[in-house]
């Protein structure tokens, strides 16, 4: 089944009869390839219900949800009102849910966030605006939660309700658990919720256990409602919810009962649904290579068995009798898709010189490449590719790392603290000396809410750098070779970036344009907790896109490797660069040079284990999943695909 055409689609509730559920799925879903389309869609349902209701001299009652997921809604919604006109005077906002206890100042607050994200971007007068408050007193949150509840009923309930949805499956801060009647009340976090918030508390330590929520029957009191999903860390959820049975452990799937909910999705958020995963099961496919492989591998993992092993019975069993109908024998197609698999297998990922490439993931010439290795942040290339960044410089390629960013603010303070008194210990009075008891008096004097001055992110910016030179010092590449490219939507400070700018591309570009690359390798991993790999990425896109037509370009293939988080599919991988034992222990020492990051960093996302771990975990996964289709035993495998720009 197709992904909806975004330019022909219309989240209203009235075009929902003109979509084929699949009989898999319980909730009305739409699935959009770039959430950018899907944000602007929902953004002008919101803007079309406030304007049918100013023209009936009504109020519009929404229900607002805070997070990554609507940002690109309300941004919508303002650019809306700056540009159209679109008044939210008769506005009456209610917010599902605030952190408990917190600050209406702090910058971790929904407070915060709403007015940063929305509130003084528009003409809503304040009076109209409900958030839970996080500073009520213990003993009287009862109460206020009752009072909650009675002024949105006093306004006839919510018109329309716009919701994220967390990995543990609550809506607001439902968490497995609640009820189905449940109202506003205060609640306990759950861990993985708390994982989840930890990058933007800077550690798991910081964010509170409880909050104030909405309850489920608050939500589903609901006239309509829209939630939102982005990115694959929300697709085994998002499954669970459309296609599981209902529980109070995944409150979502209480949207079920729901009707005029409709599901607004990204591509990888819903990957595991079954139309997309196994679009066999729902409808009549075309048996593209990609779609058989994908269908292969499937069936493989479902029956737990290698490649060569299935039968025909197997295909036929297991819905894909068509397939064998269209590509003849299990014996034939078996054979094919092995070899397919085996050949995406490479200890050369800049070719092999004097080899037959018919068969090879990479070309043999030139035999001696000149390589660009993009990393977001000054650690990626060696947690995502290290072994392959190993090998490539071994089989002496000129290889070149590009840092895109600084990665200051991944720096905590203690380790900026520690490494300024090391300089002062060692440095004779003068200017350098003044600068660092300032820097070190910014850093002792910063207070909650503050970014770090100029000053302590040049200093937090340069320990990164050393260590990202150590660390390519270790795999023998030059220091001319290194370059840290300090792109400006970085630097903010603050978690939330700066949009990708033309003089981002331009630095980008003007790296391209010197070296000339015959390889460019980028982070594809767009589940970054921040957003970072995906803004470095677009830049790395536009500006090869902008430079295609030079001639040089020809001959420059794009491979994109994955973040700390998740790994390509097997179907996906379009180069499989396995390691040995030895490899994977220099893998790992190439990450110790980035000593800030280990042992407490500040960015972990929901993962707690340190990102070598996670790192070889990976690889080694990815290993044993080749192993298991019966393709050869290594250690460890890093997957690259190619990419057409």
């Amino acid at each position: 089944m197709e992904i909806i055409s975004s330019e022909a689609l219309s989240i209203q509730h009235e075009k929902v009869g003109t979509y084929e559920f699949s009989r898999f799925e319980k909730i009305h879903n739409v699935v959009f390839e770039k959430s950018s389309k899907a944000s602007y869609l929902v953004a002008k349902e919101i803007a079309d219900l406030i304007r049918s209701k100013a023209k009936r001299d009504e109020k519009c009652i929404l229900g607002l949800a805070t997070g990554s997921s609507p940002i690109r809604v309300y941004e919508e919604l303002i650019k809306m009102h700056r540009e159209e006109g679109l008044s939210f005077k008769n506005v009456i906002t209610f917010n599902l849910d605030e952190y408990y206890p917190m600050n209406p100042e702090s910058i971790h607050s929904y407070h915060y966030f709403m007015n940063e994200n929305l509130f003084n971007h528009i003409d809503i007068p304040k009076d109209q605006i409900h958030i839970p408050e996080g500073t009520i007193p213990q003993e009287k949150i009862h109460e206020y939660c009752a009072a909650y509840e009675n002024k949105i009923e006093s306004y006839g309930g919510l018109d329309f309700q716009l919701l994220g949805i967390g990995r543990t499956g609550h809506i607001g801060f439902n968490e497995p658990g609640s009820h189905y009647n449940s109202v506003t009340r205060s609640i306990t976090l759950d861990q993985l919720t708390r994982e989840d918030a930890a990058s933007s508390f800077l550690g798991i330590e910081n964010v509170p256990k409880k909050a104030i929520t909405m309850g489920v029957g608050t939500v589903t009191n609901a006239k309509r409602i829209v939630l939102l999903a982005w990115g694959h860390k929300k697709a085994e959820i998002i499954k669970r919810t459309i296609e599981g049975e209902i529980s109070s452990q995944i409150p979502a799937t209480y949207l079920q009962e729901h009707s005029n909910t409709t599901f607004v999705l990204d591509t990888e958020a819903a990957s595991l649904l079954t139309r997309f995963e196994s679009p066999w099961l729902v409808d009549a496919v075309e048996w593209t290579n990609a779609m058989t492989k994908r269908a292969v591998i499937w069936l493989c993992d479902k029956l737990e068995k290698s490649i060569l092993r299935l039968t025909d019975k197997d295909y036929n069993e297991n819905g894909l009798a068509y397939l064998l109908t269209e590509k003849g024998s299990s014996y034939d197609l078996n054979i094919e898709m092995f070899n397919q698999l085996q050949h995406t297998i490479t200890g050369w990922p800049g070719g092999k010189p004097n080899a037959d490439d018919s068969k090879r993931p990479e070309r043999k010439s030139p035999e001696k490449k000149r390589v660009i290795i993009f990393s977001p942040h000054p650690d990626d290339d060696v947690i995502s590719m290290g072994g392959t960044f190993d090998r490539l410089v071994a089989q002496g390629h000129e290889v070149h790392i590009a840092y895109q960013t600084s990665g200051n603010i991944a720096v905590s303070n203690a380790d900026a603290l520690k490494f300024a008194e090391v300089a002062m210990d060692f440095l004779p009075e003068g200017k350098e000396l003044e600068k660092l008891r300032s820097t070190i008096k910014a850093i002792e004097q910063k207070k909650e809410n503050e970014i770090d001055p100029i000053e302590v992110r040049e200093l937090k910016g340069l320990i990164r750098k050393r260590e990202s030179i150590a660390a390519t010092r270790y795999f023998d590449v030059p220091d001319e070779q290194v370059h840290f490219l300090n792109l400006p939507f970085y630097e903010t400070g603050a978690v939330k970036k700066n949009p990708l700018g033309e003089q981002d591309i331009n630095i980008v570009k003007n790296l391209i344009e010197t070296i000339k690359p015959h390889q460019v390798y980028a982070a594809g991993d767009l589940a970054d907790p921040h957003g970072t790999h995906k803004v470095c990425l677009d830049a790395v896109f536009k500006a090869m896109r902008e430079l295609k037509s030079e001639a040089y370009m020809d001959d420059c293939w794009l491979w994109l490797y994955r973040g700390a988080w998740h790994e390509w599919e097997i179907h996906e991988i379009d180069m499989a660069v396995p390691m040995s034992p030895d490899q994977v222990l220099r893998k790992r020492k190439a990450i110790f040079f980035h000593q800030t990051q280990k042992d407490g960093v500040l960015f972990q996302g929901e993962d707690l284990r340190e990102f070598w771990v996670r790192a070889e975990d990976r690889n080694k996964k990815t290993a044993a999943h080749y192993r298991k289709l019966g393709l050869a035993d290594y250690a460890a495998i890093e997957a690259f695909k190619r990419f057409e720009y």
